[in-house]
């Protein structure tokens, strides 16, 4: 499914919500030229121009030109040109794929952004930093991100950027397969955008809808929403979302057999697409073209079409519409007959395949590998402080010593036992303070990390990943978090999801669980690790349980006060994991593994007010005497197919 993203343009610079024309391009970057002008004018003009002309366009010079605005910025002594320009660099690493280099612009850019107090690009920022996390797959940090962005775009009443971080977030749930999240996160960002008036936005929440319901075979409903957002982008001028809505209908004839139709919508954004020299939209309606003309056994056309979209494709870079392309180009020549040129196309696709999976690992291995110094950069700073404060305190005593030696002999008795009595008193309390200091460094790392992992760090400077067989999972949610949100304050907000949290807290450390985290609403924990206990699955199930029946009786009590109360779901998955330590700046104990995702299905699939579990759980309890089961059969998941679920409750 081919997804429309708010990202980084116009995450970037909130104020650039559509495209220049050339002539309009040509006058701002006169703007800048124009030394009669305000600072801010120009490097706004200047700020737009790099934008739009070169960031998506020729990123070979965006480095070139953010030099000028970032000399001129500091000759000016202008912090907001050196926020732009760090933001500018950190859009230009995440397309270049240098995560560890975009993330250290894209914070740059947050400082100022925090110095100089502007909500909007704080929220903007935040926001960038969630989507370097989602485009590396680590969609539970990118979803923090997109919360605190949230928080900040909404302090500034800044509707437009909370309506574009909730059109992410909704992506975010179209990666995972969660369609009806999905579908409420792109609902409230569409209401946002047609409450101020920003028809980008409301294009692009349109179309998203649209390539969900497609995603679901309601093929009607993607229809009207494609054509909906074809009407919004020609009016407002967006070329390159015209096209984008041109190829999007053209697929739903595709799916409908009616190919002549299909085509006369993808010959128009081709047509479009090569007017404003957009590639990437037009080799996805090349592509689909050549599928069309397959289909048809147009193999001619198809090869022809195909082949156009592959030189486009190589001369841009993308693998994956390379790897669509082939398999078009394969596909033909095997239905021609064409034996050799379609073994060629095969072998091609596979080497792409490969490079491919090359990608993903390097990338891994670079965030691995950045995360790594940057925890070994955080002990080594904390190691420091310590030397300094100790080192401090010496050199107080040394002082207080010299000056008890040159007081007169006369004194010397009185002097000799008060100064040693002192410097008893005062070493004692300098030895207190830094205890005190230590044990509170101690009690934060605690509180970050899991005891024994917290253990290895210190005395290693590292903790290294742990591989465990059997682990069990623990996800809740809370239904409609959404939309009860919108009905409550902010603080009223923060109070209850604390008021949860802390409850559910307070159980894991009751059965010996392992709290992971919270992502927004969610709350993830995990029994058995980082150490292993026979009764694990036993304890993360009773703990569940115990969190549904907490939830049930708050929901009660507050619907009788006339309150907002919270209603949850609850899923256990058990198996396999990696464990390890990840971060950027704080630590965080994490872990990894289809255990998780499966985890999370069970929660998804889930019921309010129950506990779901899955087979694999289900096996190793079903032996204890307090538990009774409700078997409720196979049931489809996204990417794990049909699963075995049951409700469990204490007898």
């Amino acid at each position: 499914m081919k997804l429309r993203l708010i990202i980084i343009t116009t995450l970037l610079f909130s104020f650039c919500f559509t495209s220049f024309a050339q002539t309009e391009l040509d006058s701002l970057y006169n703007i800048w030229q124009d030394e009669t002008k305000a600072d801010s004018t120009r490097v706004i003009s200047l700020t737009a121009y790099i934008n739009d002309k070169y960031l998506y366009n020729q990123p070979d010079s965006v480095l070139v030109m953010v030099e000028s605005l970032e000399n001129f910025s500091r000759e000016k002594n202008y912090d907001l040109g050196l926020l732009y320009a760090s933001k500018i660099k950190g859009a230009y690493y995440f397309q270049t794929a240098d995560y560890p280099q975009s993330i250290k612009y894209i914070e740059e850019s947050l400082e100022y952004s925090r110095l100089l107090n502007r909500k909007r690009d704080i929220g903007g920022n935040l926001n960038n930093l969630g989507n370097i996390l989602a485009s590396q797959g680590n969609y539970m940090v990118a979803i923090n991100y997109y919360q605190e962005s949230l928080i900040a775009y909404e302090d500034a009443n800044f509707k437009d950027g909370v309506s574009s971080t909730l059109h992410n977030i909704g992506t975010l749930y179209v990666d995972q397969g969660e369609f009806e999240k999905a579908l409420e996160y792109y609902e409230n960002s569409l209401a946002l955008s047609k409450e101020t008036g920003d028809k980008f936005g409301i294009s692009h929440a349109t179309g998203n809808i649209g390539s969900v319901y497609e995603e679901l075979g309601d093929t009607d409903k993607a229809l009207l929403h494609f054509q909906e957002s074809l009407k919004i982008n020609r009016e407002i001028e967006d070329l390159s979302g015209v096209a984008y809505s041109l190829y999007s209908i053209g697929g739903i004839y595709a799916k409908r057999n009616e190919n002549d139709k299909a085509e006369a919508y993808f010959e128009e954004s081709l047509e479009v697409s090569t007017s404003i020299d957009d590639k990437r939209e037009m080799i996805a309606a090349l592509i689909m073209m050549g599928f069309n003309h397959l289909k048809t056994e147009q193999y001619n056309k198809a090869l022809i079409r195909c082949s156009e979209a592959l030189n486009l494709a190589e001369s841009v870079g993308d693998l994956l519409k390379q790897k669509d392309c082939n398999e078009c180009i394969y596909k033909v020549y095997k239905a021609l007959g064409d034996s050799k040129n379609a073994l060629h196309n095969l072998e091609t696709d596979q080497t792409l395949n490969d490079s491919l999976n090359e990608v993903e690992t390097a990338k891994k291995i670079q965030r691995f590998e950045f995360d790594r110094e940057r925890l070994k950069d955080s002990l080594q700073n904390e190691e420091v402080k310590l030397k300094t404060e100790m080192a401090h305190q010496a050199e107080v005593r040394k002082k207080d010593k010299n000056r008890n030696i040159a007081l007169g002999a006369g004194l010397f008795f009185l002097l000799v036992s008060g100064g040693l009595y002192g410097r008893w008193r005062y070493t004692k309390k300098a030895k207190a303070v830094i205890e005190k200091e230590k044990d509170r460094s101690e009690n934060l790392l605690l509180n970050i990390l899991p005891a024994e992992v917290a253990e290895e760090l210190k005395e290693k400077g590292e903790a290294e990943a742990q591989d465990f067989e059997m682990v069990s999972i623990l996800f809740s949610d809370f239904k409609g978090f959404t939309g009860l949100s919108e009905k409550m304050s902010a603080k009223d907000l923060v109070a209850n999801i604390n008021e949860c949290f802390k409850a559910f807290d307070a159980t894991m450390g009751k059965y010996n669980i392992e709290k992971i985290k919270t992502i927004g609403d969610a709350y993830m924990a995990a029994g058995g690790l980082p150490v292993k206990a026979n009764d694990s699955v036993k304890n993360t199930v009773l703990a569940a349980l115990e969190m549904q029946d907490f939830i049930i009786k708050l929901h009660k009590e507050k619907e009788a006060k006339g309150e907002h109360a919270f209603e949850m779901r609850v899923g256990i998955h058990t198996g396999p994991v990696v464990a390890g330590i990840v971060g950027v700046k704080k630590f965080q104990y994490d872990i990894w593994g289809d255990t998780v995702n499966t985890a999370s299905r069970m929660e998804s699939h889930g019921e309010i007010g129950k506990v779901n579990i899955s087979e694999d759980t289900y096996n190793y309890i079903k032996g204890e005497p307090e538990f009774t089961f409700e078997s409720r059969g196979k049931i489809e998941a996204k990417g794990k197919g049909e699963v075995e679920m049951y409700f469990v409750s204490l007898k």
